[in-house]
């Protein structure tokens, strides 16, 4: 494999914007591509994953998304990962393909989640099917254990995967254990592994135990002040560091209150970037004008330490 720049730093997992009548909406991506370089400095993203109800579109609907983001992200962005989980494995293996077949900048597969597996051997079995279609793209687990309920420790998971999936390049680890997460970056000391952590409330406690980077959706909106974090984190100022992590965790921790998901974080996104996100898919409801009012009132009221 050609040496590749290291994934570090923030991913946004991207929001897929959709027509009012629920179709995807293609052409607003290369203003969101611009958005994310230019206003929130972040230059990675994850496309068709839980934020972007991935698993709620279409398999022609994904390759059309991974095809516009590859495309529009050609010369602006870093890495484009491109999620290519689903609950079969013959989906799975033809998205990779087409992720390989497009450019994308690496894979990421969620464990199955109707028929789970329940061991180790099941799970890696399945993403080395995956990962064997995509030879030449760095590959990725996505580890969501409160959406999946597969509860496999990533720490036992790495033992001997390189062996078996040679393009193994890391983990999305989207779980609050960071007993599982430090364990996993404590074996990891020839550095090979991305640990890209996917909490954000909780992205300081992850870059502490040695995180790499992290992917998420608030990236998508308050990437300037989570880049400033990183900064400050790196250092070391960390009262600085803990001042925008607390003010990031009121944001959120009101918004939960209010009743927060995917619905809530494309009316967000549409609210602070200006660019149409749309509603979400059935079963998911559009966020109610009400939550917006609250939101918006709430993000606005929040005075960063750099003074924004």
């Amino acid at each position: 494999m050609t040496p590749r720049k290291k994934l570090k730093g923030l991913v946004a997992a991207t929001i897929t914007p959709m027509t009012p009548d629920g179709k995807i909406n293609l052409p607003v991506i290369g203003q969101y591509v611009d958005y994310l370089v230019n206003e929130q400095n972040v230059k990675n993203v994850f496309v068709n994953g839980t934020t972007g109800e991935g698993l709620s579109l279409s398999i022609q609907e994904r390759k059309q998304l991974a095809d516009e983001w590859v495309c529009q992200g050609k010369d602006k962005l870093d890495h484009v990962i491109i999620h290519v989980g689903a609950l079969n494995l013959p989906e799975c293996q033809e998205l990779a393909r087409h992720a390989a077949a497009i450019g994308a900048g690496g894979i990421a597969v969620i464990a199955p989640f109707f028929f789970k597996p329940t061991k180790k051997d099941e799970l890696v079995a399945f993403l080395q099917k995956v990962a064997s279609e995509a030879p030449e793209v760095p590959f990725y687990y996505y580890h969501i254990p409160p959406l999946t309920g597969v509860k496999i420790r990533v720490e036992e998971l790495l033992d001997g995967i390189k062996a078996q999936i040679p393009t193994f390049q890391g983990v999305k680890f989207s779980d609050t254990d960071l007993l599982d997460l430090a364990q996993c970056i404590n074996k990891n000391e020839t550095g090979e592994f991305e640990f890209l952590y996917g909490v954000d409330e909780q992205l300081l406690g992850a870059l502490a135990v040695g995180a790499n980077g992290a992917v998420g959706s608030t990236y998508n909106y308050l990437g300037r002040q989570t880049n400033l974090m990183l900064q400050a984190f790196a250092k070391p100022d960390f009262a600085l560091a803990q001042q925008y992590q607390f003010l990031t965790g009121e944001f959120l921790n009101f918004v939960i209150k209010l009743g927060f998901g995917v619905a809530q974080t494309k009316a967000v996104m549409t609210s602070v970037s200006g660019i149409p996100m749309g509603p979400p898919r059935l079963p998911l409801v559009g966020a109610s004008s009400e939550f917006i009012i609250k939101a918006k009132a709430k993000l606005d009221s929040i005075v960063w330490p750099d003074g924004h």
